[in-house]
């Protein structure tokens, strides 16, 4: 087990001996279920959703509901790509990827994953500008 892991462990109250709460990677046991990832799901679809309402309708865009809906299938795309590579190369026995950027660098290795994270930090800082510009001139 990391020792970034076992401080993990230690602070939600897990041993190295206690199996029984541990994965078979070593890492705490999750607790979600199918109707949680689905609920986490819909949620951020939604919000999106009234986000993009919002946003679309304060610029007086025609059509929004169109490209709210293509967001949204672009928005299953990306997590069914992710629950793709959970586990890999083998769905059942290969090594869970915990975060974004590893499930990312398991498939794209090499230099690849580092550019794909300035690439989406970008677009993340490009949406909150676009976002805090939109939501000021709402306000005003």
């Amino acid at each position: 087990m990391e020792t970034a892991d076992m401080e993990k462990a230690a602070e939600v109250g897990v041993t190295a001996n206690d199996g029984a709460l541990l994965d078979d990677d070593g890492k705490p046991k999750r607790t979600g279920t199918v109707w949680t990832a689905s609920a986490h799901n819909n949620g951020s679809d939604w919000c999106w959703g009234v986000v993009f309402a919002l946003g679309y309708g304060s610029i007086g865009m025609d059509h929004w509901d169109i490209l709210s809906v293509a967001h949204s299938f672009c928005h299953a795309l990306h997590f069914q790509s992710l629950a793709d590579c959970y586990r890999s190369p083998d769905p059942v026995t290969g090594k869970r990827n915990c975060t974004y950027m590893e499930a990312v660098k398991t498939e794209l290795g090499g230099k690849m994953h580092v550019i794909c994270a300035l690439v989406q930090y970008l677009n993340l800082s490009g949406a909150v500008i676009g976002y805090t510009i939109t939501t000021s001139i709402s306000v005003v």
